[in-house]
């Protein structure tokens, strides 16, 4: 059992490689922990992770699906930081379409970002922390992991996949002292959809309405969590998907 560390302290001195991290989710979670004083690598296939660029922050451009960009990735925090604490697979993508309209290059674009890359991130990073017997992966899922949504069945295979693939390697992981956990994110207020829509985020910021709680949620609101599940404070948590939806996922009786 660890003692309790206060909120600002539990990220403290951690190395931790943040995936899409040039914009949205991704970004508010590099921001967040080196603001708490962990070092980050932020990994984006887009140069304007560049612009996170100072001292303890370091930015990756590299595509997460390429044969050898995870393999970097882990080794850039070693170099540079000593070691490997964190993953936190956030990198991802959304194509909206129907199911008999998608094409094969389509379905495989989105697999290959939302599972392939968080996969094969995932395996590099866990041999490294075995060395020391302790880390933590978080990964960024959806609450589309269990609810299905029309026009988005590519997406929402992915996240459930996702959500399996935590499970299955945070039993073959916790052995070694390595926790992982995911998140069940509902709407956030990000451009993820801009590249099919005129206005992503606003388009999310007025879906999020439907959620109990009546809104979307802030990247920094998830980005909070994740600091959470990369703690000590969290070191009982194994194989969990944590629902931040806003209560998009409560089963409501008739």
């Amino acid at each position: 059992m660890t003692d309790f560390m206060p909120t600002p302290n539990e990220i403290a001195d951690k190395v931790v490689i943040v995936t899409g991290a040039a914009s949205g989710i991704g970004r508010a979670i590099a921001e967040l922990f080196h603001a708490r004083g962990a070092k980050v690598i932020a990994e984006d296939i887009n140069p304007e992770v560049n612009t996170l660029k100072r001292p303890g922050l370091m930015p990756f451009v590299a595509d997460i699906t390429v044969d050898g960009s995870a393999e970097k990735a882990v080794a850039l925090a070693v170099e540079h930081f000593g070691r490997l604490d964190v993953l936190v697979n956030n990198a991802g993508r959304i194509i909206y379409k129907p199911l008999v309209e998608l094409t094969r290059e389509e379905w495989s674009w989105q697999m290959e970002t939302n599972v392939t890359g968080a996969f094969l991130h995932s395996r590099e990073a866990a041999k490294e922390m075995m060395k020391k017997k302790s880390g933590a992966i978080v990964n960024i899922a959806s609450y589309a992991s269990y609810f299905a949504f029309p026009g988005i069945a590519a997406y929402t295979a992915s996240k459930g996949a996702l959500a399996q693939l935590t499970r299955t390697q945070a039993l073959e992981a916790i052995e070694h002292g390595i926790r992982v956990n995911a998140i069940g994110v509902g709407d956030v207020v990000t451009n993820l959809l801009n590249h099919f829509m005129e206005d992503g985020p606003g388009f999310l910021s007025e879906h999020g309405k439907s959620a109990p709680i009546g809104r979307a949620a802030a990247p920094e609101e998830i980005a909070e969590i994740v600091a959470f599940l990369a703690s000590e404070r969290a070191s009982f948590i194994v194989g969990s998907v944590v629902m931040a939806d806003g209560g998009m996922s409560i089963p409501v009786g008739g």
